[in-house]
């Protein structure tokens, strides 16, 4: 259109040349007027929008929020229309782009609102927003104004574990456990006649005299369980029919593993060779085990951005980050499969003080072996079909 009024100005200053008719000058004024306000207008009006994004952050799956837009004109110019177009993710949204056409009147603001549906965890950029105005006649060519991204993280799916039962040679801690050799000195769980081979320190005087015998203080056993999550999201390291289901298996039972630590107010930490689109050279960086829901949420976060990739092998991710746990800490190893290099490592890391947990996502070939395998070396081995078999976790 505005191609069209120049074309008609430029005849029109001609003829104004040419026949010196007032019509003809009062015709190229006025549309020359209307262009160059128009212009001037749109562009004016234009620079002194603004808009912002209100809505959550983070979502837990199946969550269903309520995205608030607010579109704000800073200008004493009105904004004659204004046409607005989101771009949004698909796992999240019931439409590819949400649109709106509206006027502003000056320093006027108003609130747009859609909503969003977290199918699926992952890490998402909600927009840009494209906004795009004009002059009311059409003039001018449309203003367009491209606005900032903002991003939405959804948790992956976080499965209850009543039953689970992880190894640890760490005494004294939070967890009860059913050997003796653990008792926890601030755990009391009463008193009991003397044997020979108490220790004194812990004959109860009051009691002794009360009852008219030695009395000693029983304690309960405890341990405490540090726990490093292995997830490993190689995908040679997954059978090749299963392995978008099989690697998202493995970050829900990473997820599940690391809030029934954090629930008992247990150390856990995350070590992945996933791909991470905010970490160093897009890989995730490890955290090492430490107590807390903030730290969960830190590893939440991780696991809901990361992807499988051709990595560094498991065995490999193993070796470089054993060395920086603690002694007793529990190895929960996650993978698709279980090769002799994989036993390898897990025999050092048991040589280094290191507790084993296997757990296999998906298809795995051989598993019968990988089972008799494990049993020399006294690891626990868990096979995961579906998001069910967690649920049923049993000892």
């Amino acid at each position: 259109m505005s191609d069209t009024i120049l074309i008609c100005i430029t005849v029109l200053f001609a003829l104004a040349v040419v026949t010196s008719d007032s019509f003809v000058v009062t015709l190229l004024y006025l549309l020359a007027g209307a262009l160059l306000l128009g212009r001037l207008w749109t562009t004016r009006a234009m620079a002194s929008i603004t808009f912002q994004r209100l809505f959550p952050k983070r979502l837990f799956l199946g969550e269903t929020i309520t995205l608030k837009l607010d579109i704000i004109n800073k200008s004493r110019l009105p904004v004659v229309w204004l046409r607005l177009q989101e771009s949004l993710p698909l796992e999240i949204a019931t439409m590819p782009f949400y649109q709106h056409v509206l006027s502003l009147g000056p320093r006027e603001r108003t609130s747009l609102s859609y909503q969003l549906v977290a199918r699926k965890r992952g890490y998402y950029s909600i927009g840009p927003l494209h906004l795009t105005s004009g002059d009311l006649l059409g003039f001018s060519k449309e203003n367009r104004l491209e606005g900032a991204v903002d991003y939405i993280t959804v948790y992956p799916r976080v499965i209850p574990l009543p039953k689970i039962s992880l190894p640890s040679h760490s005494p004294i801690g939070n967890l009860r456990h059913k050997q003796p050799i653990f008792e926890d000195p601030n755990r009391p769980i009463g008193k009991r006649d003397y044997r020979t081979g108490d220790s004194m320190r812990r004959i109860d005087w009051k009691a002794s005299a009360a009852v008219g015998r030695l009395q000693v203080k029983q304690f309960e056993p405890s341990i405490e369980l540090e726990t490093a999550i292995i997830l490993n999201l190689n995908n040679q390291e997954y059978h090749y029919r299963e392995r978008f289901d099989a690697t998202e298996l493995a970050i829900v039972a990473a997820a599940s593993i690391a809030n029934w630590s954090t629930t008992h107010k247990q150390a856990v930490g995350l070590v992945t060779n996933g791909s991470d689109p905010l970490g160093i050279n897009n890989l995730a960086q490890p955290m090492t085990p430490q107590k807390g829901r903030s730290h969960l949420i830190r590893i939440l976060e991780t696991l809901a951005r990361i992807k499988s990739a051709d990595a560094q092998p498991v065995a490999g991710l193993i070796h470089q980050h054993r060395v920086n746990l603690a002694w007793g800490t529990t190895l929960v190893v996650i993978t698709g499969q279980a090769e002799k290099s994989l036993f390898d490592e897990f025999f050092r890391a048991q040589r280094a003080g290191l507790d084993i947990v296997l757990i296999l996502c998906g298809h795995v070939i051989g598993l019968q072996e990988i089972r008799q395998h494990a049993r020399r070396f006294n690891i626990p081995v868990y096979a995961l079909w579906s998001e069910k078999d967690l649920e049923h976790w049993q000892n």
